[in-house]
Order: C-alpha cells, then sequence, then structure tokens
C-alpha cells in the first residue's frame, strides 16, 4: 500500500480524498493553486504546495508542475479527483514514465473509451447499443448536413472530447446544423483543446441513467447498479439518486451488465461510469464514459455500503477487489443534490464571493460533503459547486421528505446558491411522481418569459 498519496485536485473531492487517506493511514500532499491559499482544508494534508496562480491552466491542468511537486514531496502515486486532468491519458502515461502511480484506470483504456466517437465504435462491437449517428468524426459541413437529413432531424452535435454539456448543441434544421457545428468544435477547440465532433440521433425527453463500475488489475470488474441523473439543465446535473424512478428490475440488470461488459472489453480498471439515455420505451443506448470517479460516487457508496475512493487507492496499489457481483447489495434509495454557488433566478448566473452565513443541515439519514465554512470565499476561478447534499432512506418516499426537511434547514448568505430552486423540484408532483427527463428543467423553469 502507498505511503503517500498526492491529490491533484481542489476543493470539495480533495477533501474527500485526503479524508480517505487519513482513514487508510496514508500521509496526503495537497496542491493549490493562488486562488485557493488558505483554504481549510489544506489543513488536514501532511503537506500542500503551491503549483501557479488562480487560472486553472497556469496550475491545476499544468502537468510539469503537478509531477514536480509529487516528486518533491515524495508522493508515490496521484489521486486526480474528477475534471482538471482526471481524464487525461497523457497525464496518466506522464504518470507512469514517472513512476508515479496514477489512481484511475489505465492510459490505454482512457483512450479507448475516453473518447465519445472511439468509445461508442469499442460498444457497437461488443453489443452494447448506441444512439444511431456518424460512424466517425465530422469531416465537413456538407458530411453532417447529408447524414443529418438522412436520419431525421433533430439530431445532437457532439464533442468527441467533451464533458459536462461542452461541445453539444441540437440541431433542428439544416440552419441551426450549420450554426451549431461552428459552435460546438470552437467550444471543445477551447475547453479541451479538440475541436472534433461527431453527430447522433437526438432522442426527446429521455431520462439520463448512468452505472457506477469498478474493476481491479486482475481481470475482476463489478458494477455497483445505476444513478438517475436526469434533472439537470443545459447537461449539468442538479440532482442524482438511485435507484432510478420507474426503471424496471429487468432493464436495470440488462443496463447494468452491458456497462460491466464493456469496460472489461478493454481491460479497463478502477472507478468509471457508463452513461446511457433511456427512451419512453426503457430502450437504452450507450452515449459515454466518465473515466474517473464521479462527482456523484456518493450516491451508489450509500446504496451499496462500498466505499469508493478507498477502493480507487486498493485497486491502484494492485489489490484485488474483496467483493464479488454477488456481494454488491442495492440498499435503499439515496439521493443527491447539488448545491452550486449560482442564481437560478438569473439564468443560474455564477455567484462567487464571500459565504456570510453557512447553517448546513443535519440529523438522521443525511450527508453532506463539502468543503465550505462559514467566512469562505468562492472564488470565480472554478466550478461553481460548493458541496453534495445527500440522503438515504429506505425508500424513496421517506429520501423525498427527508431531502425536504434538509434543504428547508440548510441557509446559506452572502452568496446565492440553487437550494431555492432545489427546494421547489422536490415539492413538485411531476418530480414526486418520478416522472422526469432530461428536459424537465428548462421546460418548467428555464422558458422565456410569456411563454
Amino acid at each position: 500500500m502507498f505511503q503517500r498519496i498526492l491529490v491533484a485536485n481542489r476543493g470539495e473531492i480533495a477533501l474527500r480524498v485526503i479524508r480517505a487517506c487519513r482513514d487508510m493511514g496514508i500521509e496526503v500532499v495537497a496542491i493549490y493553486s493562488e486562488a485557493d491559499r488558505g483554504a481549510p482544508y489544506l489543513d488536514l494534508a501532511d503537506e500542500a504546495i503551491c503549483i501557479g496562480p488562480p487560472l486553472a491552466a497556469d496550475s491545476y491542468l499544468k502537468i510539469p508542475q503537478i509531477i514536480a511537486a509529487a516528486e518533491v514531496a515524495n508522493a508515490q502515486a496521484i489521486h486526480p479527483g474528477f475534471g482538471f486532468l482526471s481524464e487525461n491519458a497523457h497525464f496518466a502515461d506522464v504518470c507512469r514514465e514517472c513512476k508515479i502511480e496514477f489512481i484511475g484506470p489505465p492510459p490505454e483504456a482512457m483512450a479507448a473509451l475516453g473518447n465519445k466517437n472511439t468509445a461508442r465504435a469499442v460498444a457497437k462491437k461488443h453489443k452494447v447499443p448506441v444512439v444511431p449517428g456518424s460512424e466517425g468524426l465530422i469531416a465537413s459541413e456538407q458530411e453532417a448536413l447529408k447524414l443529418a437529413n438522412e436520419m431525421g432531424y433533430p439530431v445532437l452535435i457532439k464533442a468527441a472530447s467533451g464533458g459536462g454539456g461542452r461541445g453539444m448543441r441540437v440541431a433542428r434544421n439544416d440552419e441551426t446544423l450549420r450554426t451549431g457545428l461552428k459552435q460546438a468544435s470552437q467550444e471543445a477547440e477551447s475547453a479541451f483543446k479538440d475541436g472534433s465532433v461527431y453527430i447522433e440521433k437526438y432522442i426527446e425527453q429521455p431520462r439520463h441513467v448512468e452505472v457506477q463500475i469498478l474493476g481491479d488489475k486482475h481481470g475482476n470488474v463489478v458494477h455497483l447498479w445505476e444513478r438517475d441523473c436526469s434533472l439537470q439543465r443545459r447537461h449539468q446535473k442538479l440532482v442524482e439518486e438511485s435507484p432510478g424512478p420507474h426503471l424496471p428490475q429487468s432493464v436495470r440488470e440488462e443496463i447494468c451488465a452491458a456497462a460491466a461488459r464493456l469496460v472489461k472489453a478493454v481491460g479497463y480498471y478502477n472507478a468509471g461510469t457508463c452513461e446511457f439515455l433511456v427512451d419512453k420505451d426503457h430502450k437504452f443506448y450507450f452515449i459515454e464514459l466518465n473515466a474517473r470517479i464521479q462527482v456523484e460516487h456518493p450516491v451508489s457508496e450509500l446504496v451499496t455500503g462500498i466505499d469508493l475512493v478507498r477502493e480507487q487507492i486498493r485497486v491502484a496499489a494492485g489489490e484485488k477487489l474483496k467483493f464479488e457481483q454477488k456481494d454488491v447489495i442495492h440498499r435503499g434509495c439515496a439521493i443527491e443534490c447539488r448545491i452550486n454557488a449560482e442564481d437560478p433566478a438569473h439564468d443560474f448566473r455564477p455567484s462567487p464571493g464571500t459565504i456570510a452565513k453557512w447553517q448546513p443541515p443535519g440529523g438522521p439519514g443525511v450527508r453532506l460533503d463539502t468543503h465550505v465554512s462559514q467566512g469562505y470565499r468562492v472564488p470565480p476561478n472554478y466550478d461553481s459547486m460548493i458541496a453534495k447534499l445527500l440522503v438515504h432512506q429506505p425508500t424513496r418516499q421517506e429520501a423525498l421528505a427527508v431531502m425536504r426537511r434538509a434543504l428547508a434547514e440548510f441557509k446559506v448568505e452572502g452568496i446565492k446558491t440553487t437550494i431555492p430552486i432545489l427546494r421547489e423540484i422536490f415539492n413538485h408532483p411531476a418530480f414526486i411522481e418520478g416522472k422526469v427527463d432530461t428536459t424537465f428543467i428548462e421546460r418548467t423553469w428555464m422558458q422565456p418569459k410569456g411563454k
């Protein structure tokens, strides 16, 4: 087992990894940018190293500085968290060359499944359903127009290296396809240094269901059941839960088995998430694999009792999984709300600043993952998520009740947050009945005035 691990991330996930290392008796090194200097969670690490100015491109995305910090601190492994360099195959390869263990999948598997276009090809090869679309990357506007007219509108333009909703556009006719191609490519180039795109048939009002998987270096792969992530705005998730509402047990088992089959086929190990769209007839389609730990991983932890971050570390150290698929029992219902420093009343505009009041919820069945406290200054430089509020109860009805109570208790002042809209969501009849899809937020809360 490792004696010292460097956490190549910030905020809530950095604190999550620090705590896991503490639980395992492992020393931990934190890195930070100038924007995060003085953040309270840094004091919980054995060592904290500044790696650059506030801009992520000059700090958290700077591979040479991170490797240098690991070498100076004598770290044997690097945990990348989520976002930043977590799905960067080159970073994983550099870690390998420097004889530092990357706590994540091997770069070969990341290359095979991290790119959406190649992941589609792998899925089709192994009989995992995919959304109809282009066979490869779009080479020209003319090719895209021809294919879109053959498939029929609407179509979805997707960046091959995209994530978090960036590099995605829905096109409903030739004109919006032309515009969308340029916008998606430019956005992807800016965010991921890869402007390549492909197109696929746009499925109207689907559910977004993902499967948490975990594999070791000895060929063992298990799934930790599914999470429904349909509550999102502009492809950014707001609420995640398990089990998926109204998902037939036979479909649950089939979609989870498909995910495990897919990652096993490419020699994948460590944690990962296979994402699917599920249509109104419960037909599912693979869309991508996130080759990292997910923001919403605590949902799977609550319903299975398995600590995913600890398992990541054990797998990276070469240990075998200590359980088989039959041992992964799903218990109860878990729901997560993302608490973002955003103003829902003004198109979810970011709301950085100093937190004047922080009164978090608690009580039976409540878990809060956060790195902030009263007086913390939310920087404008990074993702706006400041906390993850989770509940776990025997039934969905009980989980909804506990979440309503927790959201009512949660008081934050000094900045705007998504708490008010989450309170509305958890009192909306359609959500209570589990009858929502990926367009629910836009249709219900984000219609233009007068519509």
